[in-house]
Order: C-alpha cells, then structure tokens, then sequence
C-alpha cells in the first residue's frame, strides 16, 4: 500500500504522532486521573495555590496568562501561552486544534489539568521538532518534512510533500526560492492532519488496497475531519 507503510517500533520511540488517539488528554495528563468520572475540577482559585502534586511553576505560567482569573484558559488565554522558538505566537489554527484535543469535558475553555496534559504533550512534540530539525534552523524544511513523516511511517511523494510544505509555511512562497520552511507550531499540525487524514481513508479502504470510491458528502466530512 503505497500511502500509508506501517512504522517500526524503533523508528522513533518518543514520537507523539504514535499517542495521539481521540483522546490523548487520558495519555498525557496524569493528573486527570486522580479524580473520579464526573468529579474533575474545573478551576482552581488562584490564591489557593496549585493542586497536590502539580509543577509550581506550571502553575505560575497557568496563572500568569489567566488574564481573567476564570482559572481556565480561553482560546486566545492557550494562545498566550503558547511561543514558538522564535517567540512568535502559535498559530491560531493550532491553538484550536489543541483546545479540541485537550478540552475533554467540551466546556470551551482549558483547565489547569488539561493544561499540564498539553503542556507534555508539547513538550514531547518539541523534542521531536529538535531531532528533525537537522541545520538547526528553527524550521522544518522539504528533506526535514519528509524524513520525519518516512519515520512516523507515512511515505509521501514528492508533489504531495511539495503541497505540505506550501500548506504550512510559515509565510508565503516565494517565487524565487523554496517555501520559508514550517515552525514548530505548525509542524505539530501538520503532522496531526496527515494522521487524521490517513486514518479516515485506511476506515474507508475496506479492501486495503489504497484506493476508495466517495460521493460529494462523504468527500467534504474527511476534508472537513483535518485539524
């Protein structure tokens, strides 16, 4: 099957890509499990300090963006916290695909635990940004694109690795040159997207054999299913 080649256990073992299931806040988050189903806090009180066991400086940062002491964090609050490298803010369509990931009781908004689930995960997707990241650019660039995604085990062709990198860019192409490369923030759902994508296909391969017959609204709902 030329789209999708399954990954050895071995070609990345900390690749966040391999954990990301509908609900990666359960694998990423061990706070949320000290809590029973339906008991889970929503907000702390700032001036109560952190909960038992957390990182205090975690907590600083939470509340340092909490510009409202809601004690949870709105999209544009996630986006504060969230810097690239290069300090540049995480792009907003990444923000939001993050808040859809992490915010598992779908209130709208990021709670303290929630946010140190994503904050791991995070953390583990920077490690992998740093691994790939091979001229130390700060950027993720055509042959860095396609070594990362041959080693989650997805083999894209050329044209369509051409089209991700001009998808994701950092900024617009020029004609002159090669695309300004992906960032961090960017690489992150980029890669999300191409394993959102597959898996929805490889549902719809029934025969396994790398093609699938869709009508117009089966199309739009996986168009529509990408982060």
């Amino acid at each position: 099957m030329s789209y999708y080649t399954p990954n050895p256990a071995s070609a990345y073992t900390s690749n966040p890509v391999s954990s990301y299931t509908s609900n990666p806040a359960s694998s990423y988050s061990s706070n949320l499990s000290r809590y029973p189903t339906g008991s889970q806090p929503r907000s702390y009180n700032h001036q109560h300090g952190p909960p038992a066991g957390s990182d205090p400086q975690l907590w600083q940062w939470f509340c340092a963006v909490d510009t409202d002491r809601s004690g949870a964090l709105s999209v544009t609050e996630l986006q504060d916290a969230l810097v690239n490298g290069n300090w540049t803010k995480f792009d907003l369509d990444t923000v939001k695909m993050l808040m859809n990931i992490f915010d598992t009781d779908r209130s709208g908004t990021i709670g303290f635990n929630e946010f140190a689930g994503l904050w791991k995960y995070i953390a583990e997707w920077q490690r992998v940004f740093k691994h790939f990241d091979r001229d130390h650019s700060g950027s993720i660039e055509g042959r860095e694109l396609a070594e990362a995604l041959r080693n989650f085990g997805y083999n894209l062709s050329p044209p369509l690795l051409q089209a991700l990198e001009i998808r994701y860019a950092s900024g617009a192409p020029s004609a002159y040159g090669p695309p300004p490369g992906i960032t961090f923030d960017r690489f992150v759902r980029a890669c999300v997207t191409v394993k959102t994508l597959t898996e929805t296909f490889q549902r719809a391969d029934h025969d396994n054999d790398g093609w699938i017959q869709l009508n117009y609204e089966e199309f739009l709902k996986i168009s529509l299913s990408a982060p």
